[in-house]
């Protein structure tokens, strides 16, 4: 059971971590490339949609990776396992404190609606993301060396 947990773990959070590195390296710059208003308004639509995904997958890989500190404390890697849930917590903070407020704004923007500075607000949203996917990344190898 306890190889399950390890397994299942892995997958959540390596799977988030695609579609994050995903949003930060293929989607922002195919709706960055987009013309006229058609990129804010890509923009805006992910955030809707990957707004209501993102904090269950984000809370549920803490909670698996919390099992896994708790069930595997006596076993090889969990020191790793224990520095990957701080990682994944710290990322959930960074949401929360920074990439949510700019994502519920521009998730409602539409060109007639949006701000002056709504491009600006973007790449600050985008440069948090970087700096996010980098935690999670992190987390994610620290995981999968933990299990070896």
């Amino acid at each position: 059971m306890f190889n399950a947990l390890e397994v299942v773990t892995i997958v959540v959070v390596g799977v988030m971590v695609g579609v994050e590195f995903t949003v930060a390296f293929v989607m922002n710059p195919i709706f960055n490339a987009l013309p006229d208003d058609s990129g804010q308004l890509a923009h805006a639509h992910g955030g809707r949609m990957l707004g209501a995904v993102m904090p269950v997958w984000y809370i549920g890989s803490v909670v698996l990776v919390a099992a896994w500190a708790v069930t595997g404390r006596h076993h090889h890697g969990a020191g790793l396992v224990v520095t990957a849930g701080a990682l994944l917590i710290l990322s959930v903070i960074m949401s929360i404190l920074l990439l949510v407020p700019i994502n519920n704004q521009g998730k409602t923007w539409t060109p007639e609606n949006r701000p002056d500075d709504w491009k600006e607000q973007l790449n600050r949203w985008l440069r948090f993301h970087y700096v996010r996917v980098a935690v999670i990344i992190a987390a994610f190898t620290l995981l999968a060396t933990a299990r070896s």
